[in-house]
């Protein structure tokens, strides 16, 4: 399994990330526990979270994702063996990556992960109303101070991170290293565009919503599949001929390789240039089992094409 770096910066991660906006959700802390001892047996040290993990549950606390990981990473001990990555503006609120408000949200979040530092810290959101000089300079000082490694963009396009680059050139600051961007088999426009930013200038990528909310797993084929999980009300979108043209290559891959959709997915996610690792989440240990086979599966370039062209 080859890892990979992460832009320009001196992090080096496995092919994976655990995503970890289920725990307090659909995971609760002893499965998440179960979980993420699991995902780190596999071999890998990439973990997933925001502030704003996931504060959508009524009655939950702020952070209640990075609150169970800092509990784990307290009780193994092993916060040196693994890479934790977290966002600020989680709520996509105006203002949200001004210095002050970075300042305030870094401290809630090392307090809750129960650590002293973030390995890869994303600006979740852009925010219109603060000033990429602002931004990366209240970063900068973070970075200074070993309270952060790295700093990334999700939800960034092409022209904000040109723009954001530009500004750490001419103002001496850090740069972003990685974007975290939407992008699978069946949403590939956001990407696309961002590529070839990525490649010329050597940004990483970790991909978001990698199986589509679940739709790539294969479990949602009809409306009548809706109920099977939180997530099924979200279905309606991909059940269209193009949904159904990606299942059916997914299905004849899989059955290729004796896998699974949702490995298969992966498998494809991870070839795909530009691509460091997916983000893909586990509510069981079977999952987090299959999620390791699937960015370990190898296809061929036959594979590759069947499922790029189903897409399309």
């Amino acid at each position: 399994m080859n890892r990979r770096p992460l832009g320009r910066s001196e992090l080096v991660i496995e092919p994976l990330v655990l995503g970890g906006n289920v725990f307090g959700w659909t995971v609760d802390e002893a499965r998440g526990f179960d979980i993420l001892d699991a995902f780190v047996d596999e071999g890998f040290t990439a973990i997933d979270t925001a502030e704003g993990y996931p504060n959508w549950v009524p009655g939950n606390p702020p952070g209640m994702s990075e609150t169970i990981i800092g509990k784990w990473l307290k009780a193994r001990g092993n916060r040196e063996k693994v890479h934790i990555i977290t966002k600020v503006n989680s709520a996509n609120e105006a203002g949200g990556l001004k210095a002050d408000a970075i300042k305030q949200s870094v401290e809630a979040s090392l307090k809750r992960l129960q650590t002293d530092y973030i390995d890869l810290y994303f600006s979740h959101w852009p925010d219109l109303e603060a000033e990429h000089e602002e931004t990366l300079g209240a970063y900068d000082v973070l970075i200074r101070s070993g309270k952060v490694r790295v700093i990334g963009a999700s939800n960034y396009d092409s022209a904000m991170m040109k723009a954001a680059q530009e500004t750490s050139i001419l103002k001496t600051l850090p740069r972003y290293e990685v974007t975290q961007p939407l992008y699978n088999l069946y949403e590939r426009e956001r990407f696309d565009d961002l590529r070839p930013y990525l490649i010329e200038n050597e940004v990483g990528a970790i991909t978001y919503f990698s199986l589509a909310s679940g739709f790539l797993t294969g479990k949602y084929r009809s409306k009548d599949d809706a109920n099977k999980s939180q997530r099924g009300g979200g279905m309606d979108k991909y059940l269209n001929d193009k949904g159904f043209r990606i299942l059916d290559a997914l299905d004849q891959v899989a059955q290729k390789h004796e896998a699974n959709a949702a490995e298969v997915a992966l498998a494809w996610l991870v070839a795909q240039l530009g691509v460091s690792a997916p983000i893909a989440s586990a509510t069981s240990l079977d999952q987090v089992k299959s999620l390791a086979r699937g960015v370990r599966l190898n296809l061929d370039e036959e594979d590759n094409e069947a499922l790029t062209s189903a897409g399309r």
